[in-house]
């Protein structure tokens, strides 16, 4: 069936009252934008799926979304009756048509005989990853786009351990979805039947509360928090999820002076106070910064709209300095092994995790004090992997995790990213920093005197409409034909092939013990690196460098040396 055919297709199907017949006849005055949403099925990948809404196989919709559920259905049946009735456990975000979506989603759940659980209103990613542990379900769906614009919505399929669906079965899920013949025929019941069902429970405070008795462990001394009551913090949930549940961990946690940004506390859609709800980016600062200079903030915290990133921002006297998600990871880490070590709690099996294309700085802090750092693929559900291993097998104690993307994890209740967690911990750096006449600027620069200056740069380069995976498909494929031997005059001493999982140095080839991904990175003979991948999320292709220098404008020029010859592949 080609694309104009699944269109009549559609046409013929939705309802004519629809919002949704409406936009596609709507569409059908643009035939580039028709081709785009009907030419090829959204992508179902290992964090599951993320897109523009609208009609469309290629496109967030109702349907989409019972496609997906009904993938994830059948896993579920196929594990028996008791994986059913464990069921699946939904929450969703602020962006339009989040609710309706999880709706749809426990709807077609009811339909197979699978118990659902729904929140009865937003919640951040990390409390579903934790309510899946909680309530013993045998997965869970997320509503959400993370921090990408309005127009989009996603959908993420989490396992039994709370941690994002590993490949193996997101797999399956998919081929399910392969399967279906007639997408207008998933069967669902009728929203009267779903809210009558004994098989359907809406669910929230007493999984706050549960979720909220977890994190009042994550803070490592509350005496130092006591004692920082002049300490003060702007916080912004960006117009996402954040705000209910990060009020309520400031105050039990002890802190006082905490400011909110008031037209970015409610839920928006729109996020229509900013350009991006993107904590990475410094411009979703921009109203934090107005309230953080009117009461003489220290600290200014941003999460993203499903609160499981976080960003911020210290006070200098010229401003306001944004931190990096790399930046930030080794404070914090820096912070908790510290604490283990004066109270002689730092195992002798101790591990941190972070990605293959995050910054090295927390590693040397990690060495530092005798803990292993291990290297996982992108995507937090590897680290959830990893900690899942470590305690079936006894061989490690997890202690931290992290992402360059501004996503940590502090205790494993959670087996996502998770920025509540992150957040009051950061607060309580900020706290202790303050009892020395400190600042969090200075806990990192004394990181930098101890281990030397790391600086890392993303550079991300937008592929968009039906031909951008092909060309990101042969831009990669440009890289491993053509292998590079060196880059701004630094010579590549060991490259990764993530994809073949083979390491090539000085023409020996061995195997790399981590799963297949489209991932190449390089290692130069200085000790600096980057990274190549195509977003598994965005239509973009991602460049990572990452160097080190005895100082801040030597680090800077290295990194403008390798974009400006990386660049030239992109154009």
């Amino acid at each position: 069936m080609d694309f104009k055919e699944i269109v009549q297709l559609w046409e013929n199907e939705l309802p004519k009252e629809s919002k949704l017949y409406e936009e596609l006849i709507a569409l059908k005055e643009d035939e580039d934008a028709l081709f785009e949403a009907f030419a090829q099925s959204l992508a179902f990948g290992t964090a599951g799926m993320r897109g523009v809404m609208g009609p469309g196989i290629n496109r967030m919709n109702t349907h989409t979304v019972r496609l997906a559920t009904y993938g994830l259905a059948q896993v579920i049946k196929h594990l028996g009756k008791e994986a059913m009735d464990k069921g699946v456990v939904i929450a969703y975000d602020s962006r339009h048509n989040s609710q309706t979506f999880a709706y749809e989603a426990s709807r077609v759940l009811i339909a197979a005989g699978i118990r659902a659980y729904m929140f009865s209103s937003l919640r951040p990613t990390p409390e579903l990853s934790f309510a899946v542990r909680h309530l013993g379900t045998a997965a869970g769906i997320m509503i959400t786009a993370s921090h990408n614009p309005p127009k989009y919505n996603g959908y993420k399929c989490y396992g039994e351990d709370g941690g994002q669906m590993p490949p193996e079965q997101a797999n399956e899920v998919i081929r399910h979805m392969e399967a279906v013949d007639e997408l207008f025929a998933i069967p669902v019941v009728t929203q009267e039947e779903l809210l009558a069902s004994d098989r359907f429970a809406l669910i929230d405070e007493a999984v706050d509360e549960a979720y909220l008795a977890q994190v009042d462990h994550v803070p490592v001394n509350r005496s130092i928090i006591e004692e920082a009551k002049d300490l003060k913090i702007v916080y912004t949930p960006l117009h996402g999820t954040g705000q209910y549940l990060m009020e309520k961990v400031f105050e039990r946690a002890g802190f006082q002076s905490i400011e909110y940004v008031p037209n970015q506390k409610e839920p928006d859609a729109n996020f229509s106070t900013i350009q991006s709800p993107n904590p990475e980016d410094g411009e979703a600062f921009i109203e934090a910064e107005k309230i953080g200079m009117a009461h003489q903030a220290d600290l200014l915290v941003a999460t993203d709209p499903d609160a499981d990133r976080m960003g911020c921002a210290i006070y200098t006297p010229s401003g306001y300095q944004v931190l990096t998600g790399n930046q930030i990871a080794a404070v914090l880490l820096d912070y908790l092994l510290n604490a283990k070590k004066e109270r002689n709690e730092l195992p002798t099996n101790g591990a941190v995790i972070k990605s293959i294309v995050s910054g090295e700085l927390a590693t040397q802090v990690a060495a530092d004090y005798g803990v292993e750092m291990m290297n996982v693929l992108t995507g937090f559900k590897y680290i959830a992997e990893k900690i899942e291993q470590f305690e079936q097998s006894g061989s490690h104690q997890f202690l931290f995790g992290f992402e360059e993307s501004y996503g940590y994890l502090v205790q494993s209740f959670v087996r996502d990213k998770d920025a509540l967690q992150a957040t009051v911990l950061l607060a309580e750096v900020a706290a202790y920093q303050a009892s020395q006449g400190k600042t969090l600027l200075d806990a990192l620069n004394d990181l930098y005197a101890r281990y030397g200056f790391f600086l890392e740069k993303t550079i991300s380069t937008m592929f968009e409409g039906a031909a951008g995976p092909d060309k990101m498909a042969a831009l990669m494929q440009q890289f491993r034909d053509e292998p590079l031997t060196s880059i701004a005059g630094e010579a590549v001493a060991v490259s990764y092939d993530y994809l073949s999982q083979e390491r090539h140095e000085n023409g020996v080839v061995s195997a790399i013990d981590l799963p297949s991904s489209n991932v190449l990175k390089y290692h130069l003979e200085n000790g600096d690196w980057f990274a190549l991948r195509p977003s598994g999320t965005e239509p973009k292709m991602k460049c990572y460098i990452g160097v080190s220098a005895t100082d801040k404008a030597s680090a800077e020029q290295k990194i403008a040396a390798y974009e400006t010859e990386l660049t030239q592949y992109f154009k």
